[in-house]
């Protein structure tokens, strides 16, 4: 017998399902690969005291991953929310201790609506710290200007110098989500010496809660099947694009994406795909 790929998140946990381990977990099975989760915090409203975010201690976080590492091994993994300077530094102690492959670094900073997911005192630990272990990192717009000290991102070409100035920061590759530009939806990859491309259609929706933690999930469960990092791109692309188009909601609020509507809704969306050198 064959045995899945082993993929772990390590991440916050979102009440409503749409976002953190929940998305993650929720790709790592549709896209056949066993996974694992370490909780960094509890994401949900009180709804007396307001308190948005609930930490877990760094003893549970470390016991988590100690856990999954000795009852079942990692082949690749991505982090989320981390939330803290202290997560921040365990969960690279952590990851530093092991042998892991594959890498990949979500540096979630900003939610859906603008709700402020990482203390100002992590940004530099996130960047010394974390990001030089990571195979590839996947900001979205915010979350680069972040990391840029507050550069405006506001065009393709920006996307570019973005991706060029954050690979300095020690990943192997950074992708820089155009999500919030007008127009089709374009991302661009590098690996300092090429640029890639990736453009999907523009999907006319507001229910896009948990996009970027799926498509990072998706990049992961890839590379763990042994993809290369722009196959694995495209392909996830591919299904966040689908996941999209067939969001949904309950309520008024901003609904997730459709983990499985690659899987029960038709063929995947068409992704252009162009490559030029720095």
């Amino acid at each position: 017998m064959t045995y899945p790929s082993r993929v772990m998140t390590i991440a916050g946990s979102a009440s409503g399902g749409s976002a953190g381990i929940q998305a993650d977990l929720k790709t790592f099975q549709e896209l056949d690969v066993y996974g694992m989760s370490v909780v960094t915090a509890i994401v949900g409203r009180h709804p007396v005291t307001n308190k948005n975010v609930h930490p877990m201690t760094i003893e549970a976080i470390e016991a988590q991953f100690d856990t999954a590492m000795k009852q079942v091994g990692i082949d690749s993994l991505k982090t989320g929310m981390l939330f803290s300077k202290t997560v921040i530094e365990k969960v690279a102690e952590l990851l530093e201790s092991e042998t892991i492959k594959h890498i990949v670094v979500d540096p979630v900073m900003v939610g859906k609506l603008d709700s402020k997911l990482l203390e100002d005192e992590a940004i530099e630990a996130l960047k010394e710290k974390l990001i030089p272990l990571a195979e590839i990192i996947t900001p979205n717009m915010p979350e680069a200007s972040f990391l840029l000290d507050g550069r405006e991102i506001k065009s393709v070409e920006d996307l570019y110098q973005a991706a060029e100035d954050l690979y300095k920061l020690g990943s192997r590759y950074v992708l820089v989500k155009g999500g919030r530009l007008d127009g089709p939806a374009v991302d661009v990859l590098f690996d300092g010496e090429v640029f890639t491309e990736f453009e999907a259609p523009r999907i006319d929706t507001v229910n896009t809660s948990g996009a970027g933690c799926s498509y990072s999930a998706a990049i992961t469960a890839n590379l763990a099947k042994e993809m290369t990092v722009v196959d694995a791109v495209l392909q996830a692309k591919n299904f966040v694009t689908t996941a999209i188009e067939h969001g949904f909601t309950y309520t008024e609020a901003v609904g997730p994406t459709y983990h499985a509507a690659l899987r029960t809704r038709g063929e995947a969306h068409k992704i252009k795909m162009t490559q030029s050198k720095k």
